[in-house]
């Protein structure tokens, strides 16, 4: 019999729990008095904290507001849409896609929190739409892996490439901002991963109508 997957360790949980912990004092706080008026010392004494280990999260109030870097899935996840054959590219970028995004499925609140804290500030807001165009070139560049794979030819033109992968990009990050928002504002208990999936059949269905 194969042993039975573990979960994250104790310590990982413990890391992940004051990691959530910190970043809903910075946005709980930030609603109720304003962002310039909490400081870290506000925010680690909520968090049950010494704000030394505020810093060993976070470099600054902004990034705890901000919140983490979107991350692409595991690599073993990465490296099967790249091999994907000629099977379709548009259901193997909805696996991609959903399984970039499971660490936030239990995250729904700190989500709507933060909504609520950047729509009102540009700068922030700012500094999150930068971490996304991260996140887009890091896809982008699976994506062109993927064309590489069904198309070899593509490599005698790396400009055609390039632009064919930037545009499933955009689509694939509008797709997955449509089930980002269906599933932040739902009252329904439709999982994030589950959302991803509905959002990009739509528009593979849509894309497919005729007139």
């Amino acid at each position: 019999m194969s042993p039975t997957p573990e979960g994250p360790g104790l310590r990982e949980r413990k890391r992940l729990a004051t990691r959530r912990a910190i970043q809903h004092a910075v946005l709980t706080l930030s609603l109720e008095r304003g962002i310039d008026k909490v400081t870290v010392d506000d925010i680690s004494r909520v968090a049950n904290i010494s704000p030394r280990t505020f810093f060993n999260y976070f470099p600054s109030k902004d990034a705890a507001l901000v919140g983490d870097v979107p991350g692409l899935a595991a690599s073993d996840e990465i490296e099967r849409f790249v091999n994907g054959g000629r099977g379709d590219i548009m259901a193997g970028l909805a696996d991609l896609m959903s399984a970039s995004l499971k660490r936030v499925e239990d995250d729904r609140e700190i989500h709507q929190l933060r909504r609520a804290v950047l729509k009102g500030n540009t700068y922030l807001f700012g500094m999150r739409v930068a971490t996304m165009r991260d996140f887009e070139q890091r896809l982008q560049t699976v994506i062109e892996r993927r064309f590489l794979a069904d198309h070899p030819e593509l490599a005698d033109d790396q400009a055609a490439l390039a632009d064919r992968a930037l545009l499933l990009t955009l689509v694939a990050v509008a797709a997955t901002r449509h089930a980002w928002r269906r599933w932040a504002e739902g009252a329904g208990a439709t999982p994030l991963s589950e959302q991803v999936h509905a959002s990009f059949t739509a528009v593979y269905n849509i894309t497919r109508q005729t007139r």
